[in-house]
């Protein structure tokens, strides 16, 4: 009557164990470390590198307890802050600006741990643990000079769209100015284009032989650009913050031309700066091969220099063709000539058929596809026009492995940023700020917990003890559940928790009733445990599925700690629910269920 066949027994036990492991990590605490990240994609985290840093570290007499290398990066551990800062300083000084050095915490738990099982702590929010702290600053002039060079090219297509002789087309700082040769071309040029470009104000004037028609941005039109740039980088960081996995971000524009980001709970903090801070602003343009230059030349008027991707430098004209405003989606693949890692582009209808006219014009000459970062422009590839391409389907390929196809992927995926943004401030809060949180929610959480477990002994003895450990096993399996999860722990969540603790006991105080009530009514000890149990879990169920509904709500129309919260209170039902009546039942099983007479049950 009271015995579970030996698969249940062996179940439980297995979840009891798995949520011990899980769970495990959780006590051991983390350590201050910095993580060293490699930039440019001609540079690798290999043993090279990891040699470097050791190298750096002992001649700057900074000694880590562990420096270790993983797929992205080389990390350092340290005893204390302070070391870490140091580390950090001099590794900087010494890598310079093709590695990014950041500041982490690195947990103590042993490697067998995620080695074996994947076994890692649950993130703590900033109000408990901290996080990052980034403060960006928005180039408001990049997008302006962005908008002008866009205007430039869309200048020559209308008027060559609208068959208007022009000699040329040309930027000189916030001013765009068409070369006309007679006064009719132009009249009829500058009415063309009033129609076609309303946030452009007009005004002619003549330079010699030519009929000068000079544009300029309207002060209105400035306004709406830069706010535009500011939401559209807004949504841009929150869609990258999604597809990084963080929960409860506070991303928030700050004055005029700032942006705020906030990521409780990261513990990979370089990979995070890596994928906000880098601008993934895409550009296409020609390559002019018909100059040569070498280490220490001027780019000649009209042209830039930038870096391939293997360090050789290249000659790139100004003018852009294409940019990731015109990106619909991108997604990591392979090349299907050589099976190398890719990135595979969809084009909008605008930019496909500027990119077929440009692949059509320039058959034989090099185009190259330029992604921006943090301000400065590498050559992804520049591959030579072989025909037109139409479609609006672009692959970029080259000198890159799959993790950084995919990175490169994710950036333009989740949105081309209007502008460039650099991070100004950057930090990384410790355990201190949250310090005080952490013990008086830990303390109470403690307090109740002995509290109920006083009472439940003293009032229902040996059930009182079951209840007890069954309580014990619910907060095991609800912290093992948030860890495996990788959930993001804050002061709601830990109110979710006592909660939890609350509901889970209540649950085990119907059973002890209905045992009591029927072993009042005379009916016999072994009966009225089974008797109890099953008649105490449908009122248990119906009480906790209304909750469970609640707190579905709140998950769904609640937002930042108000869905923390509800992840709790929703896992640790779940868990109660298996707690209280599963893992109490097998105790009382193994106490009470082997005697064939039982003249009476230790229930008070």
């Amino acid at each position: 009557m009271n015995q579970y066949p030996l698969w249940k027994y062996l179940l439980i036990l297995l979840s009891l164990l798995l949520g011990l492991v899980y769970t495990l990590p959780n006590f051991y605490g983390e350590s201050p470390a910095v993580q060293v990240l490699p930039l440019r994609s001609s540079l690798k985290a290999d043993t090279a590198l990891l040699a470097r840093v050791d190298e750096v570290l002992k001649s700057a007499q900074l000694a880590p307890e562990v420096v270790s290398l993983d797929a992205t990066s080389v990390k350092a551990r340290f005893a204390d802050t302070d070391t870490q800062l140091k580390a950090k300083d001099v590794l900087q000084a010494q890598l310079g600006e093709d590695y990014m050095v950041a500041l982490n915490l690195l947990s103590r738990s042993p490697q067998w741990l995620p080695d074996y099982f994947n076994a890692l702590p649950m993130y703590l929010g900033l109000d408990l643990r901290g996080g990052v702290h980034f403060l960006m600053q928005v180039d408001m002039k990049g997008s302006l000079d962005k908008a002008l060079e866009s205007s430039s090219g869309d200048i020559r297509s209308t008027l060559r769209e609208a068959n208007i002789a022009y000699s040329g087309v040309s930027r000189d700082g916030s001013i765009v100015t068409t070369k006309f040769r007679d006064a009719d071309a132009r009249s009829k040029g500058e009415e063309e284009l009033k129609q076609r470009f309303a946030g452009l104000e007009f005004n002619s004037s003549e330079s010699g032989s030519d009929f000068l028609l000079h544009g300029r941005l309207k002060q209105q039109e400035q306004l709406r650009i830069q706010e535009a740039a500011i939401q559209q980088n807004l949504t841009t960081l929150r869609n990258r913050v999604n597809e990084l996995g963080v929960a409860e971000p506070v991303i928030q524009q700050q004055g005029a031309d700032r942006i705020v980001v906030q990521l409780p709970g990261v513990q990979d903090t370089a990979r995070a700066k890596e994928i906000l801070g880098r601008t993934a602003t895409l550009e296409v343009r020609l390559v002019d091969d018909e100059r040569q230059i070498g280490s220490g030349s001027v780019a000649p008027f009209g042209t830039e220099i930038f870096k391939d991707s293997d360090g050789s430098l290249l000659l790139v004209k100004k003018s852009v063709i294409l940019t990731g405003d015109s990106i619909d989606d991108a997604q990591p693949g392979f090349d299907s000539r050589n099976n190398e890692p890719a990135v595979h582009i969809n084009l909008d209808a605008k930019g496909a058929r500027k990119f077929k006219d440009a692949t059509r014009e320039n058959v034989g000459k090099r185009m190259a596809i330029i992604l921006f970062e943090k301000g400065r422009g590498e050559v992804v590839t520049a591959p030579v026009i072989r025909e037109e391409i139409g479609g609006g389907r672009v692959q970029i390929s080259g000198r890159m492995n799959t993790v950084e196809a995919n990175d490169t992927a994710l950036l333009l995926r989740a949105g081309a940023l209007a502008t460039p943004m650099e991070i100004i401030e950057e930090r990384t809060i410790g355990p201190s700020l949250g310090a005080d949180n952490i013990k008086r929610g830990f303390d109470s959480t403690k307090i109740g917990f002995i509290a109920i477990a006083i009472f439940m002994i003293v009032y229902y003895l040996m059930f009182g003890t079951v209840s007890v450990l069954a309580l014990g096993a619910n907060l095991l399996l609800l912290v093992a559940l948030l860890s495996m999860m990788q959930a993001t722990l804050t002061l709601p969540g830990m109110a979710g928790i006592a909660l939890t603790l609350g509901m889970a006991i209540d649950a085990n105080v119907l059973i002890n009733e209905r045992i009591r009530e029927e072993l009042r009514n005379g009916v016999p000890p072994q009966m009225a445990i089974h008797t109890g149990y099953e008649n105490a879990f449908a009122t248990i169920l119906d009480s906790n599925i209304t909750t469970l509904i609640a707190g579905i709500a709140l998950f769904m129309f609640g937002s930042g700690p108000i869905k923390g919260f509800a992840v709790v209170l929703c896992l640790g039902i779940l868990t109660s629910m298996f707690s209280a009546v599963m893992v109490s039942r097998m105790l009382v099983n193994l106490i009470y269920g082997r005697k064939t007479r039982l003249n009476k049950v230790a229930i008070g």
